[in-house]
C-alpha cells in the first residue's frame, strides 16, 4: 500500500535509512530544519518504507520552491518520484498566497528534469552559479561605481530593470524567481547594497549569502558583464569587504548564463558546475492544469 505524509522531526530514521547513493547528502544533516518553519518534507511510503521524499520552502510569502527530490535506488522506475512531486506541488498552491511554484535541477539530472516536467512546470533560464575569488582578469582599473543609498531610488531600479520584464531574479544562491515586487521588501532592499554607473545606465547589487560558505552575490541584469568599466572593481571591492569581516573561506557568485559564458576572458578564474535549470509554474497556469 501507498501512503504520503508530511515528515516530522521523529521520522528522522526513515530518511536517515534511505539508500540515495547521495554521499553525504546535506538534506540528513539539516533534516530537523526542511520539517518546519517555512519548509515543508513530504515522504512517499510503500507497504509501511519510505522510498521516496520530496518538499518545498516558501519564499516571501508568496514564492515556493520545490526539491529535497530523493528515492531509495532500490526502488526507482515505480513513478513514486513523480507522485511524490505532484503532491508537494499540490500541497505548496493549497497555501493560497503562494502565487508561484518552481524547481531548480542541474542540467545534467535527467531523471528530475522528467519529474519536473510530467507535473506541468516549464523551464525559464538555464544558469551557471559562477564562483570566484579572483575577478583581477575582468577588471580595468576603472573607478568603483556610485553607491545608491535612497530607499525609493533602489525601488525604482528593480521594478525597472526586473520587474517591469519579468525577468528572473536570484533572490539567494540557488534560488532564483520570476521577479514581482514581492521579492523586493523594503527591509531586503536596505539592506543590500545597490551601485550605478556615472551615467546612470547600469545597477549593480551585492548581497551576502551562506550556503556552507560565506559569498558576496553580485546581481547584475544585463549581459554585458565583460565590458562596463568599474562593474568588476565594484564586486571586489565589495568582496575583500565581506571577506574580512567572515574570516572565513568567502566567495564571489554570479548568475550568468551560457551565453555569459563564452564572453568570459580565457585566462578568466570562475569555477563554472554544471549548470542550473529553472523551472516553475504560476497559479494561474496551474489551476488550468488541475480543473
Amino acid at each position: 500500500m501507498k501512503t504520503i505524509i508530511r515528515l516530522q522531526n521523529d521520522d528522522y530514521p526513515y530518511v536517515q535509512a534511505l539508500d540515495t547513493g547521495i554521499k553525504d547528502d546535506y538534506v540528513k544533516h539539516i533534516f530537523d530544519k526542511l520539517v518546519q518553519v517555512s519548509n515543508r518534507l513530504f515522504g512517499l511510503f510503500q507497504d509501511g518504507q519510505l522510498v521516496s521524499i520530496a518538499g518545498y520552502t516558501i519564499y516571501t510569502g508568496s514564492y515556493a520552491m520545490l526539491g529535497r527530490l530523493r528515492s531509495d535506488r532500490r526502488f526507482k522506475g515505480n513513478g513514486f518520484s513523480t507522485s511524490l512531486f505532484s503532491h508537494a506541488l499540490n500541497a505548496a498552491f493549497n497555501n493560497h498566497s503562494v502565487k508561484w511554484a518552481g524547481a531548480n535541477t542541474q542540467e545534467h539530472n535527467i531523471s528530475a528534469q522528467r519529474v519536473i516536467e510530467k507535473n506541468g512546470l516549464s523551464n525559464y533560464v538555464t544558469l551557471h552559479g559562477a564562483i570566484t575569488k579572483d575577478t583581477s582578469a575582468l577588471e580595468t582599473g576603472a573607478k568603483p561605481w556610485n553607491p545608491v543609498t535612497d530607499l525609493q531610488r533602489k525601488r525604482d531600479w528593480v521594478q525597472q530593470t526586473y520587474v517591469k520584464s519579468g525577468q528572473v531574479f536570484p533572490y539567494e544562491c540557488y534560488y532564483p524567481f520570476p521577479a514581482s515586487m514581492d521579492l523586493f521588501q523594503d527591509d531586503d532592499l536596505e539592506q543590500w547594497a545597490f551601485y550605478e554607473n556615472d551615467n546612470q545606465t547600469r545597477v549593480l547589487i551585492t548581497k551576502t549569502d551562506q550556503k556552507k560558505n560565506h559569498y558576496l552575490h553580485a546581481v547584475y541584469p544585463w549581459s554585458d558583464i565583460v565590458s562596463q568599466p568599474g562593474l568588476w572593481e565594484t564586486i571586489s571591492s565589495d568582496y575583500y569587504r565581506l571577506k574580512e569581516i567572515t574570516g572565513e573561506d568567502t566567495y564571489i557568485w554570479m548568475d550568468i548564463t551560457k551565453e555569459e559564458v563564452q564572453t568570459l576572458p580565457a585566462n578568466h578564474q570562475f569555477e563554472l558546475p554544471s549548470p542550473w535549470m529553472l523551472y516553475g509554474i504560476d497559479r494561474e497556469e496551474y489551476e488550468r492544469l488541475v480543473d
